[in-house]
């Protein structure tokens, strides 16, 4: 991973539209949400539309999903040291043929050695060279039933960068972290500061919620509707143009 994915991947937010395959502005009325919060309505404008999925999701149906204007998927792939998301590989090939370019994420499990999910997620993950970054997802688990409580700041950071090193080896890329305001308060605050976070914020900017941190991504609402998906889905968007987004789609073709 050199400078210039960093470069592209950090550049600012601009246009509020979405260009169509003419190159004309249009808006993508087909990406809903059903239950608008009022804090995130640049979201739904911006120009590069994207979603987040798992197998609770069922069945997708990728070029409706595609058509209806998404860019990007970050799909689940892996958790803890033992767990594949059972629809991790029909999305990743199917969307991918759709052309929506996708990364795949590792939810963390405190409980579990840090090497060991590191090993899972490269055992299961295959290796793409036009794949997204892969993703970290970082949060307390505090509704799991085997693992649901904390651990120390220093523990957490160290077994953090066990797995994202490795994802790193793995893909040839710098990993993405996801997080949430109470974790990010808790353990990532001044942390990881070469890393592009994807920013879990349903009812304000990222701004208003993680004060100075930059990002890349920002999940605005899980209660999207998406043609193709039957219920309801996470919908997010990347921080910048059309341009920036086509720089780092030729970064990814070039990287094969």
């Amino acid at each position: 991973m050199g400078f210039a994915y960093r470069r592209v991947l950090g550049l600012s937010l601009a246009a509020a539209v979405m260009l169509g395959a003419t190159g004309a502005p249009v808006l993508a009325f087909s990406l809903k949400d059903l239950k608008p919060h009022g804090g995130v309505t640049r979201a739904r404008t911006m120009p590069i539309q994207g979603i987040d999925v798992s197998y609770w999701q069922g069945d997708i149906d990728w070029r409706k999903v595609h058509d209806a204007g998404v860019q990007f998927a970050f799909i689940k792939a892996t958790e803890g040291g033992d767990y594949l998301d059972p629809k991790f590989l029909d999305n990743w090939y199917a969307a991918k043929k759709a052309g929506v370019a996708r990364g795949a994420y590792h939810f963390i499990y405190w409980c579990r050695p840090a090497s060991e999910q590191a090993l899972w997620f490269v055992l299961n993950v295959p290796q793409d060279p036009e794949a997204l970054p892969p993703v970290l997802d970082l949060e307390w688990n505090h509704q799991s039933k085997t693992c649901p409580g904390k651990i120390s700041r220093k523990l957490a950071l160290k077994k953090i960068k066990i797995i994202l090193d490795a994802m790193e080896v793995h893909t040839g890329k710098r990993p993405i972290i996801y997080t949430d305001p109470a974790f990010h308060r808790d353990v990532l605050r001044g942390a990881f500061r070469s890393y592009h976070f994807w920013l879990r914020s349903v009812a304000a900017e990222p701004d208003d919620i993680y004060g100075r941190r930059s990002w890349a991504f920002w999940q605005f609402t899980t209660t999207g509707k998406v043609p193709g998906i039957g219920g309801k889905v996470d919908r997010n968007i990347y921080n910048g143009t059309r341009s920036d987004w086509d720089r780092v789609l030729k970064w990814l073709e070039a990287s094969r």
